[in-house]
């Protein structure tokens, strides 16, 4: 991985971005609910007419872009990693228990993921927000539940593999109980397999979470996000094109970073690769 410039990059952006997320009350150079409409619709402080009050610019309620960026680009990285998170641990464990007992639990688990796969997650994410209501609680446990699917499917492969060789074999001779084999002997050898997977679910989580706010279902006003944030600058996009494309392009530069490093997880993660 150090060999790779892109995989360094992608690294460091997703570093920086996390950092400057966690430590927004200190970064932030203005609070991002204060409006003044005298300083409304200001360009960024390199074009002209730019403030460098205001690096970034500011939205049509006067509000630093900046600022506001920072604080949803925390939620951004909270809804993902906490879907995520949720859908590896509940995928995961049944997923464990499918590859593991087989039979009748493998059979349940899997028809209800078929069922789960068979709606497209955005579809099925405005329907349960637009019912239950726009929350971040609300939002990460649509994603976390929806996405535990995908998770089970990978493990129960894994789980079938691994419950064959040898190793498994001489466990259960040896008289360690079922849960003391999946536990001690098959999670750790197809943990890696997760960890990929939950890189790709927080890029993704972080995705449909900017879709939500951009169609008003994210988190409630005037709570900034990524995706709310573009909604504001689609309304003034001929005249201050940087109230949607600055958030645009942070939301992009996150979900590749984290696309490259699961890409190079998987990779340097695979046993099968041959390494010098």
């Amino acid at each position: 991985m150090r060999r790779d410039p892109a995989v360094l990059l992608a690294l460091l952006v997703v570093v920086v971005l996390a950092t400057a997320a966690l430590g927004a009350d200190w970064i932030a150079p203005a609070n991002p609910l204060a409006i003044g409409l005298r300083t409304r619709l200001h360009p960024p402080f390199w074009m002209e007419g730019g403030d460098p009050r205001f690096l970034l610019g500011t939205d049509h309620l006067g509000r630093d872009l900046l600022s506001r960026m920072l604080y949803g680009l925390r939620v951004s990285l909270l809804v993902g990693v906490a879907a995520a998170t949720l859908s590896a641990v509940l995928g995961g464990a049944l997923g464990l228990l499918a590859g593991y007992l087989g039979r009748g639990v493998d059979v349940v688990a899997m028809r209800v993921a078929d069922v789960q796969l068979a709606f497209p997650l955005l579809v099925l994410a405005i329907a349960v927000i637009g019912i239950v209501g726009a929350s971040l609680p609300a939002i990460i446990l649509v994603l976390g539940l929806w996405g535990w699917a995908g998770f089970a499917r990978v493990m129960r492969a894994e789980v079938m593999v691994q419950r064959e060789l040898d190793y498994v074999q001489a466990a259960t001779v040896a008289g360690a109980t079922p849960l003391r084999v999946m536990w001690r002997h098959i999670l750790p050898n197809v943990a890696s397999s997760a960890i990929v997977l939950w890189t790709f679910a927080v890029a993704q989580a972080v995705v449909v979470e900017g879709a939500l706010g951009f169609v008003g279902l994210g988190v409630r006003p005037p709570a900034p996000s990524l995706g709310s944030i573009m909604n504001d600058g689609r309304q003034v996009l001929g005249n201050a094109w940087w109230v949607m494309v600055m958030p645009g392009c942070l939301l992009v530069a996150l979900v590749v970073a984290l696309n490259v490093l699961g890409d190079a997880l998987r990779d340097w993660l695979d046993p099968r690769r041959v390494r010098h």
